[in-house]
């Protein structure tokens, strides 16, 4: 707006908007995801007063600097209701009323009650949509005050939640009937590993406290698709109908298409290491004293005497430290004759280790492994020093560390193989289940590297992860990674949950790619005749072909079987079949679940 307009103006716009053809009511659809039948509009308000442009927000926000937020906000609810009651439109009413409007401003629920029945509207049918413009300090007292209008039929949502002031207590306080998704975390939904695990949560609150919820701002198609695959029931946003003067009667053609012979999505994954961020050395640290160069050794004695569970003391110089005193090893001097006679009263600095391992106490828990990587282990039995801004602050222990860096390792490679970063076998099986409760064919292939042992023994395990490493950024190259699924489970064993319709393409593509791009990984004289020296599995020496991909598919129709490892054995079985035919893939079609004898397979 000019910064130079009268200070008049925007009441004279309110005022202009306060009259019966002032605002304009128009209609978003509310669509039921398993039917996309349109079960509610959303009504809104457009301002046809004051200078172009002028937005609803913008008008509420003056009225708002005014004092008559209650006031233009009732007037919106009138004029919406009555125009929805005009039209004798099937289904339910949202109307949108702010929690300030209802606390600050004191407007009773008689009013409201008012405004909404003044056209004759069935109070059952409209749903009183919260908006929070501000930080609602009393959550309680606004769900006394609307619980007046639940007592005569109307029903309650929560808007915006996931941005802005919506929260948690408010949600428990108030207990909507229906909450809203805040587009922030719909937008870009199917391909944000963050936003899915957030959604996901939301999704287990809406369960538990008995609310349906509606996922807001839709216009991407793949979020369309998440949001079912996610269960949430209801859906709102330009895909499926823009606001209109006339309430849609008929979901939009692009909504349809993007569901029409839904496949399951294939869910988002973390980018980069799953680094367990919370996690830091502050977190293991222990409260221990420390010493100084000036303390002797019969201090130090009396320290570990009075605090029998230190495994360690610490030296420091103005609260800096610059070495440490491991129990045992200063024991075991201690035990020695004549050791407390002749350095009882020396500095205790004689019995340190000078090179302590210093960590942060903000230092990640990840980044402390190469401590156990470390070639001298005596870092394990005197543990570390935890400091801040270089100061000394307490101590951890080596067994601590590795017991929480094993931790986290196991759990992470369950959920993500630490070579390759793909999904592990807990998402993998979580998917093939998703799949499995569907009515959409898809194929599970097995793929895995054929001589690979040799290769690694020939070439040392470096050089094996390399190929490893190569395999996956094929596999992942080469599907469609809005339909098809890439796991890593186990060693060079991989799982593809695929929907794509070419996938039989794809994977002769896979194999096809990495004969080619395998070939820099040999040694010239192995590549010039073909073939690896080594050991097979009993030891004895033999002459191997150069390491190849095989694939084992199990194309499969419903009914599928009632569990995951029925496809497992099919896929392996596939997979040995083609490696006993000396062909790269054979493929498995099933009738139901029950293999066929019907099988096909690429050509060598």
């Amino acid at each position: 707006m000019p910064s130079d307009r009268p200070v008049s103006q925007p009441s004279q716009w309110l005022d202009e908007a306060l009259q019966p053809d002032g605002l304009r009511p128009v209609f978003q659809p509310i669509v039921h995801l398993g039917s996309l039948e349109i079960v509610a509009h959303e009504g809104l308000s457009r301002p046809l007063v004051g200078p172009p442009g002028l937005t609803m927000p913008q008008l509420l926000d003056e009225a708002r600097k005014l004092g008559r937020l209650a006031e233009l906000e009732l007037h919106a609810v009138r004029t919406i209701c009555a125009a929805f009651a005009g039209r004798a439109e099937p289904g339910r009413l949202l109307v949108n009323l702010s929690a300030q409007a209802i606390l600050q401003e004191g407007l009773h629920p008689e009013q409201v009650h008012a405004a909404m029945s003044a056209s004759g509207l069935d109070l059952a049918r409209v749903t009183l949509e919260l908006t929070e413009r501000d930080i609602v300090d009393n959550p309680g007292e606004l769900a006394v005050s609307i619980a007046h209008l639940r007592a005569r039929g109307v029903r309650v949502a929560m808007d915006d939640f996931g941005n802005g002031h919506s929260n948690f207590q408010m949600w428990n306080e108030v207990r909507p009937e229906v909450v809203k998704i805040d587009r922030y975390l719909v937008h870009g939904l199917a391909t944000s590993a963050e936003r899915l695990v957030i959604v996901q949560a939301l999704c287990r609150v809406a369960e538990t406290l008995g609310a349906e919820l509606i996922g807001e701002g839709v216009e991407d198609p793949a979020d369309l698709r998440m949001l079912c695959e996610l269960g949430i029931t209801y859906a709102q946003g330009y895909l499926l109908g823009r606001p209109s003067p006339q309430p849609a009667v008929r979901v939009a053609e692009a909504a349809r298409v993007a569901l029409r012979g839904q496949r399951v999505q294939v869910p988002p994954r973390p980018q980069g290491p799953l680094v367990q961020h919370t996690i830091k050395a502050g977190h293991l640290m222990i409260q221990a004293p420390a010493l100084t160069p000036a303390d002797t050794v019969a201090a130090a004695e009396r320290l570990f005497a009075q605090q029998p569970h230190l495994h360690a003391l610490a030296v420091t110089v103005e609260q800096r430290p610059i070495g440490l005193i491991n129990r045992r090893v200063f024991t075991e001097r201690m035990a020695k004759p004549y050791t407390r006679e002749l350095f009882g009263r020396r500095s205790c600095a004689l019995f340190m280790n000078e090179g302590p391992v210093l960590c942060d106490a903000q230092r990640s828990l990840e980044s402390m492994a190469e401590i156990l990587r470390g070639e001298d282990q005596r870092y394990l039995a005197d543990g570390f020093v935890v400091t801040r801004e270089g100061r000394y602050l307490g101590l951890g222990t080596g067994e601590s560390l590795v017991r929480r860096v094993t931790e986290l390792r196991i759990d992470a490679a369950r959920h993500a193989n630490p070579l390759t970063l793909l999904p592990g076998n807990i998402p993998v099986t979580e998917h093939l289940g998703r799949l499995l409760e569907s009515a959409v064919p898809f194929v599970a292939a097995y793929v895995d590297l054929t001589d690979f042992k040799p290769f690694n023994d020939l070439y040392g395990y470096f050089r094996g992860d390399g190929m490893i490493r190569l395999l996956a950024s094929i596999l992942t190259e080469q599907v469609d990674s809005q339909a098809d699924f890439v796991g890593h489970i186990g060693g060079d064993d991989f799982l593809l949950l695929m929907q794509s319709a070419n996938w039989h393409e794809r994977c002769h593509r896979m194999i096809e790619a990495f004969a080619h791009r395998s070939r820099a990984l040999f040694d010239s004289p192995q590549l010039e005749r073909g073939q690896l020296q080594g050991k097979d599995r009993h030891g004895a020496r033999q002459s191997f072909p150069l390491t190849s991909v095989t694939v084992g598919a199990v194309a499969l129709a419903p009914p599928f079987p009632a569990r995951v490892e029925v496809i497992a054995r099919l896929a392996a079985r596939a997979k040995r079949h083609a490696r006993r035919q000396g062909v790269p893939m054979h493929v498995i079609h099933t009738g139901g679940w029950l293999p066929a004898e019907q099988t096909s397979r690429l050509p060598a």
